[in-house]
């Protein structure tokens, strides 16, 4: 896919990078990836895929902004309060970068609907705030046979990891699943809410951009993903450290049990 005078001076620093490129921007603006949520992860999320010159982003959220989101939603402003998240991203995406196309779905991704979203794109991104919406995505990037990249906020920490669960590994066995990873969700009420619990505002902009560099990669086609592989970030310390897990025959999806 060819790039128009304003891209090739708009990407000039991806291009001249050995590893991206004319090639991998090309990839960069052929693909369509599906980011889950408009918030602290999607926010910054959204930005970077934009301005990397992600040919289209989809956006799932059903919720507007509210005046409490801004201290980590840095993609919405004050003006905003009120409004679809979807409708202001893709406002703050125009403004970024015109050559972005956005679609908007201003609906709760949920098991019914999401493999047929997630199916119209070539990488899934979940910056999603509950575990049911984690497990319906990942069970349907299984089954439509995407990647995904997935990221999670606490208070002062994060986490990341990539899934590829409808491919398999160097060692020929199948790779990991989010369920191999997180075979269960917690007991409900055992995590509180961000609302109850608080989240440092800058910690989503670092997990959101890491996100970004995750999808970025994937698509460009150079580094390592962090497949089986969840890297965690614990902001107290400023500490990066990477939990390594594999295939587990007993999850539901890809295991030896599995219809």
């Amino acid at each position: 896919m060819a790039l128009s005078r304003d891209e090739i001076e708009r990407y000039a620093r991806h291009l001249v990078l050995r590893e991206v490129g004319g090639p991998g921007q090309a990839r960069l603006k052929a693909a369509r990836v599906l980011v889950v949520g408009a918030g602290g992860l999607g926010a910054p999320l959204i930005q970077y895929l934009a301005a990397a010159g992600i040919g289209t982003v989809g956006i799932v959220d059903d919720d507007t902004v509210s005046l409490s989101n801004l201290q980590r939603q840095v993609i919405h402003g004050t003006p905003d309060v009120g409004r679809p998240k979807v409708e202001s991203a893709a406002d703050a995406v125009a403004r970024l970068n015109p050559n972005v196309a956005i679609v908007a779905h201003p609906v709760r991704i949920d098991a019914e609907n999401a493999v047929d979203l997630i199916g119209r794109y070539d990488l899934v991104a979940d910056g999603s705030d509950n575990f049911a919406t984690r497990y319906a995505v990942s069970d349907a990037c299984f089954h439509a046979r995407r990647p995904l990249v997935t990221a999670a906020l606490g208070q002062f920490d994060g986490s990341l990891t990539t899934i590829r669960a409808h491919e398999t590994g160097p060692d020929g066995r199948p790779n990991p699943t989010y369920r191999c990873l997180f075979p269960n969700p917690p007991p409900p009420g055992s995590v509180p809410p961000c609302a109850e619990a608080g989240v440092l505002g800058a910690l989503a902009g670092v997990m959101g951009s890491l996100m970004a560099m995750e999808v970025i990669r994937a698509v460009a086609g150079f580094g390592e993903p962090l497949v089986g592989r969840l890297l965690m970030v614990d902001a107290r310390s400023m500490r990066f450290e990477t939990l390594a897990y594999a295939w587990d025959e007993a999850n539901p999806l890809s295991g030896t049990g599995a219809a």
